[in-house]
């Protein structure tokens, strides 16, 4: 049967009612009368709840004497999990890994490699690939025992065009090296329910969204995360400071704000799962989890989610524990508390003349 760790059995049958692609990752129901087990997302006609059993994953159902559906293949799912491991341990080469390579190396079509591995990860085998070389160009250049142009070569890059270009860095590989040296960093600062929040970017995207008590704590931990960058109030800054704080109101605005996040792989999956939890709704840290295909990285998801930079915009907020508590947020408890109940109330309609 479902575990308790994981949704309710009202909220597994309404998963299935809605048909909500997020459940795939959760769980799969079987139907008594018929012996078989779907993926919530079936498109077969919903069975009478009282009918209706719900198991973790499909060896469970198996175990149970049930079926699986020809229509929605719900063990699909371990075989693309499968695929998505071979993929990823092929991208960690120091060279660059073409989608014909992946077909041959895992037998599939390159369309079908592209499609499953996004999916699953919510990036393309190219972009996981480009993440990669990154977060092992700045672990180089971090360490300072590396010169810059080594550094470009042992990451896999082919040259210093292709570094400069795909590392996400948002400043210079020296001035990175060097604590944000010669970075120019602007900031703007407005009043939210929860305080003060301040944003800061470079001309690349935002690279921070604080939250705090007063305009002197923000910029205090602005220049200790950037502690050689110039930093600087930035009046260009006020439009996106108002989309952000649009969030804390009934009618929110789309965010379209580029981003300029220093972030190893995992993070930036961790990072871009969150930001696709839709507003109103929360999910568990095993539940994000098993979303990116890795069920038992639970604690380097709560990790990343620590770690963070940008408040509101990643809503790491909308992740709690299994049980139900609101756990940890690196910007208080209670401030995760009240932005959760903000994003639950329902805009009201416009009165009518």
């Amino acid at each position: 049967m479902i575990a308790a760790a994981m949704l309710t059995e009202d909220q597994a049958w309404a998963a299935v009612l809605a048909r909500d692609p997020a459940a795939d990752a959760e769980l799969v129901y079987a139907v008594t009368s018929t012996g078989i087990f779907c993926r919530p997302t079936c498109p077969s006609r919903r069975p009478a709840r009282a009918n209706v059993l719900f198991f973790p994953d499909p060896p469970a159902a198996v175990s149970a004497g049930f079926r699986p559906c020809r229509r929605c293949s719900p063990q699909q799912r371990h075989t693309d999990a499968a695929l998505v491991e071979a993929v990823s341990t092929r991208l960690k080469r120091d060279r660059p890994v073409s989608l014909s390579e992946l077909s041959r190396v895992t037998g599939r079509s390159p369309f079908t490699v592209e499609r499953t591995f996004k999916r699953v990860l919510g990036v393309t085998p190219a972009q996981y690939q480009r993440q990669t070389r990154a977060a092992s160009f700045r672990r180089e250049l971090t360490n300072g025992s590396a010169r810059v142009t080594d550094a470009i070569y042992d990451a896999g890059y082919s040259g210093p065009g292709r570094a400069y270009e795909n590392t996400q860095l948002g400043m210079a590989p020296t001035a990175y090296r060097a604590g944000g040296s010669d970075a120019q960093i602007g900031y703007a600062i407005g009043e939210c329910p929860l305080g003060k929040l301040l944003i800061a970017a470079t001309s690349r995207g935002l690279c921070a969204v604080l939250l705090g008590d007063s305009k002197q704590q923000l910029t205090s931990q602005l220049h200790t995360q950037f502690p050689a960058a110039s930093i600087h109030p930035d009046a260009k800054l006020d439009s996106a400071l108002a989309q952000v704080l649009s969030q804390f109101t009934e009618h929110p605005a789309t965010l379209d704000l580029p981003l300029d996040l220093r972030a190893t792989a995992f993070q930036m999956r961790v990072w871009e799962a969150l930001r696709r939890i839709p507003r109103g709704e929360t999910r568990s840290y095993a539940q994000l989890a098993q979303s990116l295909g890795q069920p038992t990285a639970v604690r380097a998801v709560a990790r990343a989610c620590a770690t963070n930079p940008i408040a509101v915009v990643v809503p790491c907020h909308r992740v709690i524990g299994s049980n139900g508590k609101l756990t940890g947020y690196r910007w208080g408890v209670d401030r995760k508390k009240k932005l959760l109940e903000i994003e639950s109330t329902r805009p009201t309609a416009p009165n009518k003349p």
